[in-house]
């Protein structure tokens, strides 16, 4: 099981609803969260099968910007 951290462009609920379902659809995701907080809106995201790159991905995807921590 591995977790990664990504700061991102998702900083309200709103954003956190847009980039729910395609996060929620990867195969290997056990958990993930927003810490719409954190001045660096930072994504965490664990998986016992997923890397850095499909995450990533995913979330731009999404239409949003990702950056691995």
């Amino acid at each position: 099981m591995k977790t990664y951290k990504f700061k991102t462009t998702i900083n309200c609920g709103s954003c956190i609803r847009a980039v729910t379902p395609h996060l929620n659809k990867l195969e290997g995701v056990q958990e993930w969260k927003v810490d719409t907080d954190n001045p660096d809106k930072v994504l965490e995201v664990t998986s016992d099968s997923l890397d850095a790159q499909t995450i990533q991905s995913t979330v731009e995807k999404a239409g949003f910007k990702a950056e691995q921590l």
